[in-house]
């Protein structure tokens, strides 16, 4: 009689069978799934930052406010109600937009908190399916990780890239987080330009972490956050040429822990995102993220929030070593 096969065997076969027919359909799908395209005017903002001095940023934040009504009203003309209602949202006052476009998708960088006066700054990096739509998600994350760190720190949360979809091609490899990682090496020139003393940090979440390790060899960047990493396309920490202290945790509960770390050859493309960033052999240092899930390492009150804000302020994660909780 035939042993039943472990748990986990179960999970991995399901996994790499989720993953190799999500490839398979993705190409007819992604577009589909993708963010909706709403016309927008171009933006009016200057688009690089030089100066964080206050009365600049004011200016800076008065422009943003009015290309993002600009877009607003060009969504409520074409009837696009959602689109309208998320932008109406992020002219609230107090919000603080470096840039924003919303053409393409959209895209939009906010800062929480005072950047001119920053001494420490954490840049949240977004994942799959997080959209000028529903960019309540990336900013209820960063609002908690900025209650989290002491005075004078500033949590900027950079959708600065279209996103993919979790169930799509773009998701399965690293080409869109490999053109990202342009888009986020630019900011992080200008934001160091700007601020040469300060210590900066990139929180990645999700495919995030693809985005961020494909930068991290054109950063200056402190310490490189991995939060629920499916994988970032790099073998080990050395191959990202970076002098940041490269950090990875995952929640227990975490459905990421199932994908199949590999990469695969589909002709013009691959699929796969490759070694597990908890793997020992990866060499990324570990910290506790806690029993959450994929969507909770921001979620206030909780492990993972509580260690990544630790490691943004310039102190050891709880309860957490070099290599702890790695496989």
């Amino acid at each position: 009689m035939a042993t039943a096969p472990r748990p986990f065997a179960l999970r991995l076969r399901r996994a790499l069978l989720g993953l190799l027919a999500a490839a398979a359909v993705a190409g007819p799908v992604v577009g589909a799934a993708s963010p909706v395209d709403v016309p927008a005017p171009r933006p009016t903002a200057p688009a690089t930052l030089n100066s964080v001095d206050s009365a600049s940023l004011q200016a800076r934040y008065a422009a943003t406010r009015r290309d993002i009504e600009a877009a607003k009203r060009a969504a409520a003309e074409l009837g696009n109600g959602r689109r309208a209602a998320a932008l109406e949202a992020m002219t609230a006052g107090g919000r603080h937009f470096l840039s924003f476009d919303g053409r393409n998708g959209g895209r939009a960088v906010e800062a929480y908190g005072d950047l001119s006066r920053a001494e420490r700054i954490a840049v949240l990096v977004p994942g799959a399916d997080v959209t000028v739509d529903n960019y309540w998600r990336l900013r209820a994350g960063a609002k908690a990780l900025r209650k989290q760190l002491p005075p004078r720190s500033t949590v900027i949360a950079w959708l600065g890239y279209r996103t993919p979809s979790t169930v799509s091609l773009a998701s399965a490899n690293t080409e869109r987080g490999s053109a990202a990682a342009q888009a986020l090496s630019a900011f992080l020139r200008q934001l160091g330009s700007a601020l040469p003393e300060v210590n900066t940090s990139l929180v990645c979440h999700s495919y995030g972490t693809v985005v961020c390790a494909h930068a991290a060899s054109r950063s200056d960047a402190k310490d490189i956050i991995l939060c629920g990493s499916p994988g970032t396309g790099y073998d080990d920490v050395g191959a990202l040429h970076t002098r940041a202290t490269v950090w990875a945790g995952r929640g227990s509960d975490d459905w990421v822990a199932d994908v199949p770390h590999l990469r695969l050859g589909l002709g013009l493309t691959e699929i796969g995102l490759g070694t597990d960033p908890l793997s020992s052999g990866f060499g990324a240092t570990g910290f506790d993220a806690g029993d959450g899930g994929h969507s909770d390492y921001f979620k206030p009150g909780s492990v993972s929030l509580r260690n990544i804000a630790l490691i943004v302020a310039g102190q050891p994660p709880a309860r957490s070593s070099s290599g702890e909780h790695l496989a």
